[in-house]
């Protein structure tokens, strides 16, 4: 395929602007995707409002996103397991195989990971994208490629389950309710566990909690989390506790509230990057503390949990955008987070 394609770039701190580039031309391996739908992520918009996270730095023009769900265009000489007009969700990290991370299976870890809109990698607001075909996903006909798109934040909160040991019988709690908490939730649900109790300050995204299957809520702003969640345990405290708000007042409470050998999984990056811990009770109660970054293996499980009608993405977004909107749509989730939830963006 030939031709120009509009690419939504950031230019500087709160601007976005569009230009024109050349189709991309897949190599043996790859596919061309027409990209359909972008979910807005949480990385996406704190490089939008501070231009870096950590030691990655925004070179402007850079293009943002990645979380995307499209259609294969054209597929590479070695490719035969995609074809044109299938529908797919992409996998955004392209690792380098070799290492002892990928060699372990544990590629999520590879040093040399190329992810989109991490810089310097650009991402994918833009109308087409070659990607190797092993990390594009064919959708079964009942999952919609905006649903495709969502996968990604999904296997964020699969993997957390998977980490935390999730399984039936247990109580869980999940420390902030948005875009991954939520997930979170949901990934926990599938996953057979009984109970699942959602904590945030935030009205809407506890009532979306409730919407997507959460077993109760609790609003820290207004009630004791301590108490709240002693009150539902019968004073033991939840089994496995998923942390995605990235607070150290939240990471306190997760440890307060943990059953005696219970698993805490951190999943939220704090602001500043460390916290103080009661780490004297967290070994009184002997308790595992894991972490996760990103996934490993898992978009075939959340596809499937969404194809068996295990996990409702269709009603995860509260806002969705228009590509020609794509300032408007940074600009109100970065300063309507009360009220967006999850925004996605259309791109076609």
């Amino acid at each position: 395929m030939t031709g120009n394609m509009k690419v939504a770039v950031m230019t500087g701190v709160g601007q976005m602007a569009f230009t024109s580039r050349p189709v991309p031309r897949p190599e043996a391996n790859e596919v061309l995707v027409k990209v359909e739908y972008v979910g807005v992520c949480g990385s996406d918009l704190h490089y939008y409002e501070h231009g870096a996270i950590g030691n990655f730095v925004v070179q402007p023009p850079f293009v943002l996103g990645h979380e995307a769900g499209g259609t294969v265009v054209e597929a590479g000489a070695a490719v035969t397991d995609l074809v044109p007009g299938d529908r797919v969700a992409l996998e955004p990290g392209k690792t380098c195989g070799h290492c002892e991370f990928c060699r372990s299976g544990r590629y999520n870890l590879c040093p040399e990971v190329a992810f989109f809109a991490t810089p310097p990698v650009d991402g994918v607001f833009q109308e087409y994208v070659a990607h190797p075909a092993d990390l594009c996903f064919k959708l079964p006909e009942q999952v919609s490629t905006m649903e495709g798109a969502l996968i990604e934040p999904l296997a964020v909160g699969f993997h957390a389950a998977n980490q935390g040991g999730a399984h039936i019988g247990q109580t869980c709690v999940v420390m902030g309710s948005g875009c991954i908490g939520l997930v979170s939730m949901m990934a926990l649900k599938a996953m057979g566990v009984t109970r699942v109790y959602v904590v945030d300050i935030m009205e809407k995204r506890l009532s979306k909690a409730l919407e997507l299957g959460a077993t109760g809520v609790i609003n820290s702003a207004q009630i004791s989390v301590i108490d709240a969640i002693a009150d539902l345990t019968g004073g033991k405290g939840p089994d496995l506790i998923i942390e995605t708000a990235g607070t150290e007042i939240t990471t306190r409470q997760a440890i307060q509230v943990a059953k005696k050998g219970a698993t805490i999984v951190l999943v939220g990056y704090s602001k500043s990057g460390e916290l103080t811990l009661p780490i004297s009770l967290a070994l009184d109660k002997e308790l595992t503390i894991k972490t996760i970054f990103r996934y490993r293996h898992i978009y075939p499980m959340a596809i499937d949990a969404v194809a068996a009608g295990l996990v409702n993405l269709k009603a995860l977004p509260t806002h969705f955008f228009k590509f020609e909107d794509i300032q408007t749509a940074m600009d109100r989730s970065v300063h309507e987070k009360a009220d967006i939830v999850k925004s996605v963006t259309q791109i076609s």
